[in-house]
């Protein structure tokens, strides 16, 4: 079975679960993009668009994230994007940890597919649960995207190793345009490294 149909079966298992916030979600949000990619893009949650759609990143953000790619010489063909949840909160409120802790298995097996050669943390929820150790408990002990932004650190999970590179969520550049020219240098950092061979 190819990683496509791998990630299809999964999308299914998914959608027959029972877990926290998709009674009062209209969709489940799983992921988008080609299985046979070398970057990934985790966000924190979907949005009220995505919610509708069923789709991560299809509001203002993801076409902020499409011109942001593009700059770089990407587009949303040449990633695989995903949330931490799968399920949008009630009025886009933080996600808890007993969210988080039911939600991700399902990211980490969406990351176990895939095998990207680096993975790009979109906002706060999801650099840390990065480098929490991919471990939702240990979460609040981690430094904020503010602090972290930018830096590549190398990491290795249940076998697999991959570049994190965190990175402001696009969201946070709708309302705050000073963020751009961080995220552009944040950007040429990624382009770099998915430049270079495997680890």
């Amino acid at each position: 079975m190819g990683k496509s149909e791998m990630l299809k079966e999964l999308e299914e298992e998914c959608r027959k679960a029972d877990m926290p916030l998709k009674e009062g979600a209209t969709n489940l949000v799983f992921g988008k993009g080609k299985a046979d990619v070398e970057i990934v893009f985790i966000g924190e949650a979907p949005g009220h668009n995505e919610d509708i759609q069923g789709m991560p990143f299809v509001g203002t953000a993801g076409k902020n994230l499409d011109k942001l790619l593009h700059k770089v010489g990407l587009s949303l063909d040449d990633v695989y994007i995903a949330n931490i949840l799968k399920y949008r909160p009630p009025q886009n409120r933080n996600p808890s940890t007993e969210e988080i802790k039911v939600h991700t298995p399902w990211l980490i097996e969406q990351i176990k597919i895939i095998r990207p050669r680096v993975v790009c943390s979109l906002g706060n929820y999801a650099t840390k649960f990065f480098l929490a150790g991919l471990n939702p408990e240990n979460m609040d002990k981690q430094p904020g995207i503010t602090q972290v932004r930018g830096k590549v650190r190398e990491l290795e999970f249940d076998g697999m190793k991959f570049k994190l590179i965190p990175l402001f969520h696009p969201a946070a550049i709708i309302y705050n345009r000073k963020l751009i020219e961080e995220w552009d240098k944040d950007m040429e950092i990624v382009k770099k490294e998915i430049a270079q061979k495997r680890l």
